[in-house]
């Protein structure tokens, strides 16, 4: 139901403002004109979701991977019919992770145009830091320099710093009409020097195109734009490995059982096996150590004919499971065999532990799988099917050990600890039981709320929530 109320923009309403009033195609009806086929993997759809900038996702931009002649490419799209495509700092966020996916891939680049820049009143949170606005044309210099082509289409307003997008590309193409490039449009020139000009005599398509020579194509219509796109990218000259169609077996089991899998309790007690016989070629599992660190599965597998190396979570990661994790971890990365972890950590208890000589080693152990992991070579793909809890989460290559793809199943639950090991009850008598009662009922539920996977993917911490029965074709 979100991803439906998601793909609907700002609305009916705004649908109808932006194709009928101003004549122009809505972002999705853009990505099929573009798009070979209908094979397009969108990125954390949810972003912004319930964030308070309003009733509907504030993100303001699409973005995903898809392919246009052959080519893979990565897309940043505005959603115009959202605040006018305007930047809130999840739609920054958002636009800085397209980027670091395409540099990490070597993706082409693919921008559509159409905002109204920065939304003013939150400029200190999108504007200032390394990690803000700014760095969107920082990378656009990067990946040029990596020799990462870039194209864009200005399909709509495009002003402030936003008009550095198309003008920092290789090639642009803007639209006659509904496409304008500026600094600052009509109103602040009105504003300045009391001047009225047009919105086409200030930055319309003939100026760019005749004029200035901000834009490369002119393009008459939207469909003429991105027919010219697609040909600009035929010329590229950017032709990645190429793909060579892998016969394989489809898994002996249904995907479509993983729906009454997907753990409700994560307590790490379903056998994780019953979840990779769904997902792989054949359900063939050839298991390393399979004997030894019980509560660790590991081992290689086929996921639509590539070979795979598989860590996935089966209990609490033991002194033994982490050393079988570290061995296998860097087994995979010798042999440049990527990794797909599945992630279902057994929950910290809040409570304070007892430091033994067993609990200690079982930190060293657990220190050394961190260190395999965040330096193996390889690519790594990490699926969170149930809990993803603690230091766990770090070791089974969580977000902040950069993954190069991270999604959630939408039971997944994201936290320091599990808000149900609060086992801290005050005695009765205590004058302070009420006090104390409340303030932990209070805590409880807001780690109930903010470790939803929807909360997470609101806030872009993944790549977003995918359904379990689609995973292998994710």
């Amino acid at each position: 139901e979100l991803l439906e109320m998601v793909s609907k923009g700002g609305g009916e309403n705004a649908i109808l403002h932006h194709t009928q009033r101003n004549k122009k195609l809505f972002v999705r009806e853009r990505l099929k004109l573009l798009l070979d086929d209908e094979s397009f993997l969108e990125l954390s759809p949810l972003a912004g979701l319930n964030m308070p900038y309003g009733d509907v996702p504030a993100a303001g931009c699409l973005t995903g991977i898809g392919k246009i002649c052959g080519v893979w490419c990565v897309f940043v799209a505005n959603d115009a019919t959202v605040k006018g495509g305007t930047i809130y700092p999840i739609g920054v966020k958002k636009q800085l992770r397209a980027q670091e996916i395409a540099m990490q891939n070597r993706l082409l680049s693919v921008y559509l145009t159409d905002s109204g820049g920065a939304f003013l009143p939150l400029q200190s949170e999108l504007f200032p830091d390394k990690s803000h606005g700014g760095r969107v044309f920082y990378n656009e210099a990067i990946m040029s320099a990596m020799r990462i082509p870039q194209v864009a289409v200005v399909c709509g307003s495009c002003v402030a710093g936003g008009a550095y997008v198309p003008t920092m590309a290789e090639e642009a193409v803007i639209i006659d009409k509904i496409g304008t490039l500026f600094l600052a449009g009509p109103p602040l020139v009105k504003a300045a020097t009391g001047e009225y000009v047009s919105p086409e005599d200030l930055g319309g398509a003939k100026l760019h195109s005749k004029v200035s020579g901000c834009s490369d194509h002119f393009a008459s219509s939207e469909k003429e734009a991105y027919e010219c796109i697609r040909n600009v990218i035929s010329t590229l000259n950017y032709d990645p490995l190429p793909e060579n169609v892998i016969e394989h077996d489809s898994p002996l089991y249904s995907s479509d059982e993983l729906l009454g899998l997907a753990p409700q309790d994560y307590g790490c007690t379903l056998p994780v096996k019953l979840i990779l016989s769904r997902l792989m070629d054949g359900s063939r599992f050839q298991e390393f150590k399979a004997n030894y660190g019980t509560t660790l599965v590991t081992g290689f597998g086929h996921v639509e004919g590539h070979l795979v190396g598989i860590v996935a979570n089966n209990g609490e990661l033991s002194h033994d499971a982490s050393l079988k994790g570290s061995h296998f971890v860097q087994l995979c990365s010798q042999r440049s065999i990527p990794i797909l972890f599945f992630q279902n950590t057994a929950p910290h208890t809040a409570e304070p532990t007892n430091i033994s000589q067993a609990h200690s080693n079982r930190l060293k152990a657990q220190a050394s799988m961190m260190a395999a992991v965040a330096c193996a070579a390889v690519p790594k793909i990490t699926i969170v099917i149930g809990g993803c809890y603690g230091s766990e989460s770090y070791i089974m290559c969580g977000r902040s050990f950069s993954p190069n793809f991270l999604f959630l199943w939408p039971n997944a639950r994201v936290a320091l600890v599990d808000s149900r090991h609060f086992s801290i009850v005050p005695q009765a008598g205590d004058s302070d039981c009420t006090g104390d009662e409340a303030e932990l009922k209070h805590l409880k539920e807001k780690l109930e709320e903010e470790s939803s996977a929807f909360y997470s993917s609101a806030r872009l911490w993944d790549d977003g929530i995918i359904l379990p029965q689609n995973t292998r074709k994710v």
